[in-house]
């Protein structure tokens, strides 16, 4: 392609880059909007490598942007798969206390899910539980009965259309390569040819970080990539499973724990355990990156979390190398789930942004600059609330690039 000039590029063709460039689009018809994608297709990455689920808002910090966009984000994620006929199931899931000591924590994400605003959900004793979930272990449940499944890829693909649809582009197989930020116009070096646009939005993930650092910023944080293991449950076993069933979360841990969930086109899950990945797109155990791995390992931040979680990072590796252990752990949820009842299947890597004292951004986090804005931390439940997410960018580049319609 020849050298282009646009109003706006949106670094990355993920679900969260594709539906801020649907929404600016949409809000400002005239100006000319191009969207950068390294992959030869849209959602590649943690976008199409996720267990699909439509994330309901209970886990979250009360007053975070996760847990106000996430509950909003749900309910527009299912009107948009219904306006769209994109495949989604509503099919509701519970968490369950296994033991005497995750009641307490049980109890709080109960209160929590009420205060963000979710309704219908309830506890549940153990015969109140098996009325939903038959086959399920446990002392205790929250049922929550507004989560859902769809198919992320599929929605990121509809985005896309849309914003060809509005005027817009998705430049697919174009990989940013560097960024000379200017007063005017800022050139954006790619693996094709130099983009020009008047402002840039870094939406780039697991590589969100390294863009900021190509445009001179200095992010106080740097993404970490943990993979996420996953098990085919066998067809013959799928009726143990009628929705989606979750453990209690540690509140210590950025992660929901192993679980079982149902794919939107058939199909039953079980895991993700979560390993240290050797590859920001290490999606299998012998992925490896000499340039990815010592990064990490050598960065402040992953040697203050290690220090701190080694316990729970060894077990976590032990259940990645011993099926028999990761066996164990999910029969707490499904006694009846036997060894012979799991196949290995995909992983999906996650982009955890971390400080250099070690502790996790929880929260999502943007940063704006000149005429760049950045999001550096929109890790799940981005998927869940894409669209106001994609929604609060575009008033956000309104306000810090000043646009008018």
């Amino acid at each position: 392609m020849p050298d282009q000039r646009c109003d706006i590029l949106v670094i990355g063709g993920g679900i969260v880059g594709l539906s801020a460039a649907m929404h600016l689009i949409r809000r400002f018809p005239r100006l000319r909007l191009l969207v950068a994608e390294k992959e030869d297709r849209v959602a590649r990455h943690q976008s199409g490598h996720n267990s699909g689920v439509i994330h309901s808002g209970i886990y979250y910090q009360p007053g975070s942007l996760k847990a106000r966009l996430c509950v909003e984000g749900a309910a527009a994620m299912v009107a948009f798969c219904r306006e769209h006929n994109l495949p989604h199931q509503v099919c509701g899931k519970v968490i369950v206390a296994t033991s005497a000591d995750e009641l307490p924590r049980l109890e709080q994400l109960f209160e929590r899910g009420k205060v963000n605003g979710l309704t219908g959900v309830r506890l549940l004793d153990p015969v109140e539980l098996r009325e939903i979930e038959p086959r399920c272990g446990g002392l205790a449940a929250i049922h929550v009965p507004g989560t859902g499944i769809t198919d992320y890829a599929m929605v990121s693909e509809k985005y896309a259309e849309l914003i060809r649809s509005a005027g817009g582009d998705v430049l697919t197989s174009t990989e940013v390569m560097g960024i000379h930020p200017s007063t005017d116009l800022a050139t954006v070096e790619t693996s094709r040819d130099p983009i020009h646009a008047g402002y840039v939005i870094n939406c780039a993930g697991l590589y969100s970080d390294r863009i900021g650092k190509m445009s001179g910023q200095s992010p106080d944080a740097m993404i970490v990539p943990f993979r996420g293991e996953y098990y085919d449950v066998v067809p013959e076993k799928h009726h143990l499973v009628r929705g989606l069933i979750y453990p209690v979360p540690d509140p210590q841990f950025p992660f929901l724990g192993a679980h079982f969930t149902r794919r939107v086109h058939g199909g039953l899950d079980a895991g993700p355990n979560a390993v240290l990945a050797f590859k920001r797109e290490g999606y299998r155990i012998t992925d490896f990156s000499l340039r990815d791995t010592v990064e990490a390992l050598s960065y402040s931040g992953f040697r203050h979390m290690a220090a701190k979680h080694w316990r729970h990072a060894v077990g976590e590796f032990y259940r990645s190398l011993n099926k028999r252990a990761f066996v164990a752990t999910m029969q707490k949820l499904l006694p009846e789930i036997q060894e012979a009842d799991l196949v290995r299947d995909g992983s999906g890597v996650r982009a955890q942004a971390l400080r250099p004292d070690g502790s996790m951004i929880d929260d999502f986090q943007f940063s704006a600059s000149g005429n760049m804005l950045h999001l550096y931390n929109v890790p799940s439940p981005a998927a869940t609330a894409s669209l106001p997410i994609g929604r609060t960018i575009a008033r956000m580049a309104e306000e810090h690039f000043r646009l008018t319609t």
